[in-house]
């Protein structure tokens, strides 16, 4: 089935020389972000138990690496200046980005893998067994997404930039259906009890967020999820 929502072009978007010092900024969190989730199970004992002195360390350590690179220009939103001025060109993509957006695809995908993984146990068992889940799970996933990555088989993560006008639907249109996915499921672990009743609709919710917004973003209606294609070339 094609794509039957609105596209834009390559062509017709405005040329941003220059990232602004407050754009720059506000991208470094994202980065914090993704690279504080790596450690799978070390972020499970933070959400089960709050901060520990081993999430302090790894914090601190993300804030330093982040922060260098950033300094560097060595992340993606954090350069200078944007590296792809057009989403139809094709040129080199740099090892920092295709790095990012690996490491950016365990974070969208790992987790929800592994609730979801979790709310199916639940309701096929009755037993929640999320810390083993993630002890066992996460690490599996971690290295197929790694080694995808490195063999540039990820949107936004090949070895050149040919698809970014497209690819870049994929990634954000994944990001916004399983943070918001995520995020219902987090208000309904704490507002529903326990139980089979409850477990069932925790898992049915959370299938249904995330199916809305997978197709909120296949037709283009989500911030970024509309394909940029090249324009026709007039010729007089």
């Amino acid at each position: 089935m094609g794509y039957v929502g609105k596209v834009e072009y390559a062509e017709a978007r405005k040329i941003r020389e220059h990232n602004k010092p407050y754009y720059r900024l506000a991208h470094w969190p994202i980065w914090i972000w993704v690279f504080f989730l790596a450690p799978g199970p070390l972020t499970f004992s933070l959400f089960a138990h709050g901060f520990s002195r081993s999430n302090s360390a790894w914090l601190a350590a993300v804030l330093i690496g982040t922060g260098i690179a950033g300094l560097r220009a060595q992340l993606p939103g954090v350069e200078h200046r944007p590296y792809i001025l057009r989403f139809d060109e094709d040129k080199p993509n740099p090892l920092y980005r295709r790095i990012c957006y690996t490491f950016a695809w365990n974070a969208v995908l790992n987790f929800a893998l592994l609730n979801l993984t979790g709310l199916l146990l639940a309701v096929i068992r009755g037993v929640w067994a999320m810390q083993q889940i993630y002890q066992y799970g996460y690490l599996p996933i971690f290295i197929l997404i790694l080694g995808l990555g490195l063999l540039g088989k990820l949107p936004r993560v090949g070895p050149r930039t040919k698809g970014e006008g497209v690819e870049r639907r994929y990634f954000y249109g994944s990001v916004w259906a399983v943070t918001a996915a995520q995020s219902v499921l987090l208000v309904l672990w704490k507002a529903l009890p326990r139980g089979h009743a409850a477990d069932g609709l925790k898992l049915a919710i959370y299938l249904a967020v995330l199916a809305f917004m997978g197709w909120l973003a296949y037709r283009g209606k989500l911030y970024r999820t509309r394909p940029i294609v090249a324009g026709d070339v007039m010729v007089d």
